[in-house]
């Protein structure tokens, strides 16, 4: 199976599954895979202890890091890879920034990042997991890291208010909304055969909306 779409970008909330499921499509598409580099950022659990205090210097390094990851793998050309998966968005800065800083704050980090962000590549098709809150606190859960186990049901849904507002401000890039409230696409085959089959269909700018409810196993 082959995509539609050459730069393909899976998106959502803390704990959605994005780097699972973009790790399972790269190698299903055969495609270059970009899983974001945040493990060594030393501002996140300081960031999660006092978010007051660490939020700027933790967005500016993201800020920071994202651009010379795109920049360096975006640029990067592989004739038998022409496809690239990536776990993340480069406006995905712009949103947790929108969260957690206050007004003078993102004001002057909306100027950096409007600068940077002309020099990279945009996807060509955004796909955001959406998940209730409940599902996104068991998978933050179970994965163990440490310092998000007291990301509060709060900020999880003014993250989800973020994205979903940002959306609605592309009009050039097609996004597929899908509600994965009764899905795993990680252990069930089949779900993830449907996720796949949806992922490779060619879509138009704007929003597309798939309310995904299973009715098997």
């Amino acid at each position: 199976m082959q995509p539609h779409h050459e730069f393909i970008v899976i998106e959502g909330n803390i704990g959605a599954g994005k780097s699972s499921l973009a790790t399972r499509i790269s190698e299903s598409f055969q495609s270059r895979l970009i899983l974001e580099e945040f493990e060594d950022n030393s501002f996140l659990p300081k960031f999660y202890d006092d978010p007051r205090r660490f939020a700027f210097p933790l967005e500016m390094s993201f800020l920071a890091a994202r651009f010379k990851q795109l920049k360096r793998d975006l640029l990067t050309e592989d004739l038998f890879k022409p496809c690239i998966v990536s776990d993340y968005m480069f406006a995905k800065c712009l949103l947790f920034s929108r969260v957690n800083l206050d007004e003078d704050e993102y004001d002057l980090y909306l100027k950096l990042f409007d600068i940077i962000n002309l020099q990279l590549r945009q996807p060509d098709l955004i796909i955001y997991l959406h998940n209730p809150i409940e599902k996104l606190q068991w998978n933050i859960a179970n994965r163990g890291r440490s310092y998000e186990q007291n990301i509060s049901n709060e900020y999880l849904q003014n993250l989800h208010e973020a994205y979903m507002n940002y959306w609605h401000t592309l009009s050039h890039i097609p996004i597929v909304i899908i509600n994965c409230s009764a899905i795993d696409f990680v252990n069930n085959q089949n779900d993830y055969d449907n996720m796949l089959a949806m992922i490779s269909k060619p879509y138009t700018s704007g929003i597309h909306y798939i309310n995904w409810l299973k009715t098997d196993d």
